[in-house]
């Protein structure tokens, strides 16, 4: 029985956000796309229109994959929110087992962002989204006086996203776990 088109695009896309998390846009070649995918030219031309097309929904599924876990884990009310944080910046040390170093948001809003308004505006809907949540949980934090009142919740959220970012660009530099573990803890005390 042959598998559904659905699933295949869904395999599709996911094994070229993999390639594109890891080579970036540019870099990642068409024949690449073909390896990884396991479609022919013709085959990817066809179920995505082009290579930016199949980028925007790897970048989507990236960005859906990875707000979403972090949206769970900032809206955990079990725990206390140092906590939550904690476990964002311990992301940023210990990526997913098989996960490629780095992050595809930032590498994106690094390569694209600057000259492709499209995909700028994409990723500036997800950083909204991850500072709406952050900011959310930093307050729910002072309220309860984890976090210091006399801090700015937004300035605090933004300082985690950078944060992250950063680490990410360091670990896809070749930075150690010492060294972005410290980074975390350092990130922690400032918070």
């Amino acid at each position: 029985m042959a598998r559904p088109r659905k699933f295949e695009e869904e395999r599709a896309v996911e094994a070229a956000m993999r390639a594109f998390w890891t080579d970036g846009y540019e870099a990642t070649s068409t024949q690449e796309l073909c390896e990884v995918t396991g479609l022919g030219r013709s085959s990817i031309y066809n179920t995505f229109k082009s290579k930016r097309d199949l980028f925007e929904k790897a970048l989507t599924l990236y960005m859906d994959t990875k707000t979403s876990s972090v949206i769970e884990v900032l809206e955990d009310a079990g725990r206390p929110v140092r906590e939550r944080l904690r476990t964002i910046l311990e992301w940023a040390v210990e990526p997913g087992a098989g996960d490629p170093a780095g992050c595809l948001v930032v590498n994106t809003t690094v390569e694209m962002a600057p000259h492709d308004e499209g995909i700028a505006e994409q990723l500036e809907r997800d950083l909204r989204v991850r500072l709406a949540a952050l900011k959310a949980a930093i307050e729910d934090g002072m309220r309860t006086g984890e976090i210091d009142r006399g801090k700015d919740a937004l300035a605090l959220a933004h300082f985690v996203v950078s944060t992250v970012g950063g680490m990410r660009v360091a670990a896809r530099g070749g930075a150690d776990r010492r060294t972005l573990k410290s980074i975390a803890d350092t990130a922690m005390d400032a918070i």
